[in-house]
């Protein structure tokens, strides 16, 4: 980060962006739903700064979706401070966090983050967006990547191949050796200019409706049986093993003194584990299984 940088000025565009893309978003699942509306709460930090969170609980389409955003500030604990890229304990940041989960196993769970953070001398954005699929059609990774791919190839050509590779080794689960889903993109720290970071960030943020929500239309009506939505309910247990074990942003908000209700949105609303359980070889449910065991190129 240089002295020319108005990091002040970007904390102000952050947040203003991050409170459109979050009505735009929410706007868009609104209408892919029909019938569920998200319910906002408003939130203070004790330690500075605040929120405003919507979660849309047994709509139609979406059985538990929650699309954060938070801007807070303060000082971190020493032990934790330290553990982060920036410098000192003073601290703010600003993002936007969102989960979906489905009612339907024919209808990818999907995470994606887009945030700002400044540490002392120190400032960096991150984020990404990756898909977690219950039945693998690949059509809809193809298409998830290429979205995506695309707007990193109209920044940096080198950024698709480096952010996917990140997304695959981050959202991977080392006690199954096995990835949470099909992957996407996931950036930290870039390194570079801020002014283009943040206009990539916008870029990947924009590039979320177009990427997911013609996968929901696709299958949001296909007809469901007891046992893919059993599976289903077994595959989301990796995904919350995943978010109480590895997950960064989960481990932040707990940190930094977040409301915890937000911090713990991403949870689905019914899960389940079976001791030891192996689908039938040559099932769709153990296909899904071999790819989230060999991560492929999508794009």
């Amino acid at each position: 980060m240089t002295a020319t940088v108005d990091v002040e000025g970007l904390k102000g565009r952050m947040a203003a962006f991050i409170q459109k893309l979050q009505d735009d978003i929410c706007g868009a699942l609104e209408e892919l739903d029909g019938q569920g509306r998200f319910r906002e709460d408003a939130w203070s930090r004790p330690g500075g700064g605040g929120g405003r969170s919507r979660v849309l609980e047994d709509g139609a389409v979406l059985e538990k979706a929650g699309v954060n955003i938070s801007i807070v500030h303060g000082e971190l604990e020493e032990a934790f401070a330290r553990k982060l890229q920036g410098e000192g304990r003073t601290f703010w940041a600003g993002g936007l966090s969102l989960v979906l989960h489905p009612r339907s196993p024919h209808v990818p769970t999907v995470h994606a983050n887009y945030r700002f953070i400044h540490q002392g001398g120190r400032a960096w954005f991150g984020g990404g967006a990756d898909l977690t699929p219950y039945y693998l059609d690949e059509a809809d990774a193809a298409h998830f990547h290429r979205t995506h791919k695309a707007a990193c190839d109209a920044h940096d050509p080198t950024y698709y191949p480096r952010f996917k590779a990140a997304c695959d080794s981050y959202f991977h689960l080392r006690h199954r050796g096995e990835a949470r889903g099909v992957g996407g993109l996931f950036f930290e720290n870039m390194g570079g200019d801020l002014e283009r970071e943040f206009a990539f960030v916008q870029a990947c943020g924009n590039s979320f409706i177009p990427a997911y929500l013609p996968i929901a239309r696709k299958h949001k009506d296909t007809p469901v049986t007891e046992e893919q939505r059993y599976w289903q309910e077994v595959r989301r247990g990796r995904y919350v093993e995943f978010n109480l074990v590895y997950d960064r942003g989960t481990i932040f908000g707990l940190e930094t003194q977040g409301r915890t209700e937000s911090i713990l949105m991403s949870l689905p609303p019914r899960v389940r584990w079976r001791y030891d359980h192996h689908p039938e070889p040559g099932t769709p449910e153990a296909r899904l299984v071999e790819v989230l065991r060999n991560p492929r190129e999508w794009a």
